[in-house]
């Protein structure tokens, strides 16, 4: 089926923005963090993860520890109770404490603030290092998820096959201006909307703007 009207990104964004979903309370968590290491382990444990299991472990978590110096100095046997059920929950305990001491240790206890250097920690990816850039330091960065992914290929604005794909098409096409807001607008779109199975169109404020392509 085809667009309606051209893919306006700009519309989109506008629409999107009007349209004021209801976020999941995992991302509206996120949203309330500035502290870059806060963004990083949060981001970690979701993972993988749906954001109904993540919120709350995310918050048993941090009533362990909030800082590097704190986490490098929980057990990884009780960091791994407080966020079970996530995915790979004693990897990413072990993976946490590990972070943590190289943070608190080796860097002076500042979370780097540069793509090349977040990805050199064990088990942090493009999409990790991007949002604690956006979120975090409030850096333009694009963090690209299966929402942001799936979402900007069905409305035709790229044609990609992997998320770290996407990302680089983005970064060719998509103006800085929107690269910070974007991810939470298309999670949030994705979790009410956008589905990836029966997505609901009759009822998505941008059908005006989308190719459809499923």
């Amino acid at each position: 089926m085809q667009a309606k009207t051209e893919c306006n990104i700009d519309k989109i964004v506008a629409k999107l923005k009007q349209a004021d979903q209801p976020k999941s309370d995992f991302v509206h968590l996120m949203d309330s963090f500035k502290e870059p290491y806060l963004v990083l382990v949060a981001c970690i444990l979701s993972l993988r993860t749906n954001d109904r299991t993540t919120y709350p472990a995310t918050l048993r978590m941090l009533e362990l520890a909030k800082n590097p110096a704190e986490m490098k100095m929980v057990k990884a046997e009780d960091l791994a109770k407080a966020i079970y059920p996530v995915g790979f929950y004693e990897n990413k305990a072990k993976q946490i404490i590990e972070l943590s001491r190289q943070i608190d240790e080796e860097l002076g206890g500042k979370v780097p603030d540069e793509i090349e250097e977040l990805t050199k920690f064990k088990g942090v990816g493009r999409k990790t290092a991007n949002l604690v850039l956006s979120q975090g330091f409030n850096k333009p960065a694009i963090c690209v998820d299966v929402h942001v992914h799936r979402i900007f290929n069905r409305l035709g604005y790229v044609k990609t096959k992997t998320p770290e794909e996407t990302e680089f098409a983005l970064r060719e096409k998509l103006p800085v201006k929107y690269w910070i807001d974007i991810n939470t607008l298309l999670v949030t779109h994705g979790q009410n909307v956008c589905k990836p199975i029966k997505p609901m169109c009759d009822k998505c404020p941008i059908s005006d703007y989308c190719a459809k392509i499923i």
